[in-house]
């Protein structure tokens, strides 16, 4: 968590953001995503997924109305790929798809303060800022604020409305601390389930809207109860070891390490092998101990 009582800004150059515009963007998105795309309004942002059909993860984003278009906030090295996914799936639906990066750039805000700063204290509350749009985080409040804004004059309204400059390793660690994957430096494409990464609980999944891309693998996964692993953030006692390594409980594979930072990081870890950690065994990466923690806003 950040400790600091200021209001903090970072900026996230690893984001990016497409415009989905045209007539038909809201239904084109809702037969795709796993969230209800008709709550992303000006006043409320939501936090999604697009997946295989066969419920693996490919891309988590946030969507949010500016204008006549919805914006969609994700990875930018991975921005392409999803553009030329989506047009996929157009056919002769009245969408327009474009790279508003160059215009936009992504920060956050965070700090005991920042929740309130903005009048954006409920996860998800959106609103017009600085000729973009800022908008609280929708999978945690705790997270803070993001904000789209135009590269020519973000920063300068971000300071103006009392937020000071911080580096993006400082958000990173209260991402960390709080346990909450950074799109696919923690999960892996093609692979991850989205319930081991707790997107039930971040608000990145409707369980009533209707069919979707990949809906039914996610939607057995849920009510059969077939979880056996969860994304959980871990104490590091030792020397930070490299994402994908493997996590041993008594010599046998129980996980491995996704992204970290210093005496931090996330782990994909068998339930049991937290269970036993728990009970005092040692869970080793290397030779380096993990302690795994269970996030006050995860449900097992």
């Amino acid at each position: 968590m950040a400790a600091s009582d200021e209001r903090l800004y970072a900026e996230l150059p690893a984001r990016g953001v497409l415009e989905v515009a045209g007539e038909d963007r809201v239904a084109f998105l809702q037969g795709l995503v796993t969230n209800d795309v008709t709550k992303a309004t000006s006043e409320r942002a939501i936090f999604a997924a697009l997946l295989t059909a066969q419920g693996r993860y490919l891309f988590d984003f946030f969507i949010v109305a500016v204008g006549d278009a919805l914006y969609v906030e994700t990875e930018a090295a991975r921005l392409g790929d999803l553009q030329r996914r989506l047009a996929l799936y157009k056919l002769r639906s009245k969408v327009a798809l474009a790279d508003a990066s160059p215009r936009f750039v992504v920060a956050v805000g965070f700090g005991a303060k920042a929740g309130t700063a903005l009048g954006l204290a409920s996860e998800g509350a959106a609103k017009p800022f600085a000729g973009g749009v800022a908008y609280a985080d929708p999978r945690l409040a705790e997270l803070g604020l993001r904000f789209v804004v135009p590269r020519s004059s973000g920063f300068a309204a971000l300071e103006q409305a009392g937020f000071a400059r911080a580096d993006e390793a400082a958000y990173d660690r209260h991402r960390l601390a709080l346990g909450v994957a950074d799109g696919s430096r923690d999960l892996p494409v093609e692979k991850a389930l989205l319930l081991e990464a707790g997107f039930d609980e971040l608000h990145g999944i409707d369980w009533q809207k209707g069919c979707y891309m990949g809906q039914e693998l996610t939607a057995r996964t849920k009510y059969r109860a077939l979880i056996k692993k969860r994304l959980l953030p871990v104490m590091i006692d030792g020397p930070l070891p490299a994402p994908g390594t493997p996590i041993l409980l008594d010599g046998a594979e129980a996980g491995e390490i996704h992204s970290g930072r210093g005496d931090r990081a996330l782990a994909l870890l068998r339930l049991d092998a937290v269970e036993a950690a728990e009970k005092g065994a040692s869970l080793l990466a290397g030779t380096t101990r993990v302690k795994p923690e269970r996030p006050g806003w995860a449900k097992f």
